[in-house]
């Protein structure tokens, strides 16, 4: 299980920030690694009307990446699967970074086995 949330800042033109292509990417690449199951991948944006940045200027611009991981692989895995996704993410992002004052983060959080529900089947 592997749940991609993107949250970006709207003044981010939409053609360079190719979310479809983005989504499309990092599915791939985390299946690659053999850590997340295909069918467990998700992904979703959240585009934010309300927002600032640093010192408010209306140009700058934010995309973070929150994970959710399912319990049961090791820091070292996480680690490594991590910088990889991110790497990822400023791959498709670096025309935009390097056109525009642009804020990236990522970070990926591991869910507690003992609160986490869910059913599929897919």
């Amino acid at each position: 299980m592997a749940h991609f949330i993107y949250e970006y800042s709207a003044n981010l033109p939409a053609e360079q920030l190719d979310l479809a292509g983005l989504m499309q990417t990092m599915h791939r690449v985390a299946a690659d690694t053999g850590v997340f199951p295909l069918a467990g991948i998700r992904s979703r944006a959240v585009r934010c009307e309300e927002f600032r940045v640093g010192d408010g200027n209306p140009d700058n611009g934010f995309v973070n990446l929150s994970v959710k991981v399912g319990h049961g692989r090791d820091l070292d895995t996480r680690t490594a699967v991590g910088e990889q996704l991110f790497d990822t993410l400023m791959q498709h992002l670096q025309p935009l970074f390097d056109s525009r004052p642009l804020a990236v983060s990522f970070e990926m959080r591991e869910l507690d086995p003992h609160v986490k529900f869910n059913r599929k089947n897919i």
